[in-house]
């Protein structure tokens, strides 16, 4: 067997604030993943105000409620909030970041993502207006 390194950029649209399903666009990035017989996937996303993570694919309401959670949990305009140079809302989206992280791994099995039935990838979009996003998708592992 061999060991195979895949590493590639996606550039993702813009999306609005919210939590999106990105599982697709982040996977037909690197269609090599189906000679993957077993290894890992890594996406990391290089912004500082969005995130990362897997979560349920299914159900839009597990979005909305997510969204409505962090709103509430970091909310804009909070009296201890000191970094507003770029909008009030930089910081919140700063700390939701944080409490997220910036990447996600997973395991390729026989060349598919071994994701639970109901998980899926979510660009967590914490700026109101933000522009287009980056992800770093790296896959590697034995081929047959």
């Amino acid at each position: 067997m061999n060991t195979t390194w895949i590493q590639k950029e996606v550039v993702l649209r813009p999306y609005p604030r919210g939590f999106h399903l990105i599982t697709r666009e982040a996977l037909e990035a690197v269609p090599e993943m189906a000679q993957i017989k077993t290894g890992w996937a890594q996406i990391f996303v290089q912004h500082t105000s969005a995130s990362l993570s897997l979560n349920e694919n299914a159900d839009p309401d597990v979005r909305r409620d997510l969204e409505t959670y962090f709103d509430q949990a970091v909310p804009e305009h909070a009296p201890w909030v000191t970094h507003t140079l770029e909008g009030p809302d930089d910081m919140p989206a700063h700390i939701k970041a944080a409490m997220l992280g910036c990447s996600v791994q997973f395991p390729i099995t026989n060349g598919r993502p071994n994701l639970g039935t109901w998980q899926g990838l979510y660009l967590c979009e914490h700026r109101n207006h933000a522009g287009s996003r980056r992800l770093i998708v790296t896959v590697a592992g034995e081929t047959a």
